[in-house]
Protein backbone atom coordinates (compact mmCIF):
# COMPACT_ATOMS: atom_id res chain seq x y z
CA UNK A 1 0.00 0.00 0.00
CA UNK A 2 3.16 2.29 0.73
CA UNK A 3 4.54 1.56 -2.68
CA UNK A 4 0.86 2.45 -3.99
CA UNK A 5 1.45 5.81 -2.60
CA UNK A 6 4.41 7.10 -3.25
CA UNK A 7 4.16 5.89 -6.89
CA UNK A 8 1.14 8.34 -7.42
CA UNK A 9 2.76 11.53 -5.67
CA UNK A 10 5.92 10.05 -8.41
CA UNK A 11 3.49 10.49 -11.19
CA UNK A 12 2.03 13.45 -10.07
CA UNK A 13 5.27 15.37 -9.91
CA UNK A 14 6.42 13.87 -13.65
CA UNK A 15 3.08 15.25 -14.70
CA UNK A 16 3.33 18.89 -13.18
CA UNK A 17 7.02 18.98 -13.98
CA UNK A 18 6.77 17.66 -17.63
CA UNK A 19 3.65 20.77 -18.02
CA UNK A 20 5.94 23.27 -16.88
CA UNK A 21 8.84 22.52 -19.19
CA UNK A 22 6.86 22.27 -21.93
CA UNK A 23 5.29 25.88 -20.76
CA UNK A 24 8.43 27.11 -20.05
CA UNK A 25 9.71 25.58 -23.73
CA UNK A 26 6.81 27.69 -25.67
CA UNK A 27 7.21 30.98 -24.24
CA UNK A 28 11.11 31.12 -24.58
CA UNK A 29 10.32 29.98 -28.44
CA UNK A 30 9.88 32.89 -31.33
CA UNK A 31 5.60 32.50 -30.71
CA UNK A 32 6.06 33.21 -26.74
CA UNK A 33 8.35 36.02 -27.70
CA UNK A 34 5.54 37.70 -30.18
CA UNK A 35 2.82 36.43 -27.75
CA UNK A 36 4.49 38.41 -25.30
CA UNK A 37 5.35 41.47 -27.47
CA UNK A 38 2.25 41.97 -28.37
CA UNK A 39 0.55 42.06 -25.07
CA UNK A 40 3.25 44.69 -24.28
CA UNK A 41 1.70 46.88 -27.30
CA UNK A 42 -1.82 46.31 -26.35
CA UNK A 43 -1.19 47.24 -22.73
CA UNK A 44 1.05 50.61 -24.20
CA UNK A 45 -2.07 51.64 -26.51
CA UNK A 46 -4.83 50.75 -23.57
CA UNK A 47 -2.68 53.34 -21.39
CA UNK A 48 -2.47 55.86 -24.21
CA UNK A 49 -6.14 55.80 -24.41
CA UNK A 50 -6.72 56.01 -20.92
CA UNK A 51 -4.34 59.19 -20.62
CA UNK A 52 -5.69 60.78 -24.09
CA UNK A 53 -9.56 60.04 -21.76
CA UNK A 54 -8.28 61.67 -18.66
CA UNK A 55 -7.10 64.75 -20.52
CA UNK A 56 -10.06 65.24 -22.26
CA UNK A 57 -12.24 64.99 -19.11
CA UNK A 58 -9.97 67.01 -17.30
CA UNK A 59 -9.41 69.90 -19.95
CA UNK A 60 -13.19 69.88 -20.30
CA UNK A 61 -13.81 69.92 -16.29
CA UNK A 62 -11.19 72.91 -16.51
CA UNK A 63 -12.68 74.60 -19.64
CA UNK A 64 -16.47 74.61 -17.49
CA UNK A 65 -14.59 75.75 -14.50
CA UNK A 66 -12.72 78.64 -16.18
CA UNK A 67 -15.75 79.78 -18.92
CA UNK A 68 -14.44 78.71 -21.76
CA UNK A 69 -16.29 77.74 -24.30
CA UNK A 70 -14.70 75.60 -27.60
CA UNK A 71 -16.63 76.08 -30.78
CA UNK A 72 -15.87 73.96 -33.69
CA UNK A 73 -16.20 75.92 -37.33
CA UNK A 74 -16.32 74.40 -40.61
CA UNK A 75 -14.87 76.67 -43.20
CA UNK A 76 -15.96 76.72 -46.82
CA UNK A 77 -13.45 74.21 -48.16
CA UNK A 78 -14.85 71.60 -45.36
CA UNK A 79 -11.84 71.91 -43.14
CA UNK A 80 -12.72 71.81 -39.14
CA UNK A 81 -10.95 74.31 -37.04
CA UNK A 82 -10.91 74.90 -33.40
CA UNK A 83 -11.78 78.28 -32.05
CA UNK A 84 -11.98 79.08 -28.34
CA UNK A 85 -14.07 82.26 -27.42
CA UNK A 86 -14.56 83.42 -23.37
CA UNK A 87 -17.85 83.92 -21.90
CA UNK A 88 -18.77 87.07 -21.14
Amino acid sequence: MNRIIWMGIGVAIGVIAFRKITEARSAVGPEGLNRAVGRLADGLYDFADAVREGMGEREAELRAALGVDTALVTGTDGIVARRDAVRR
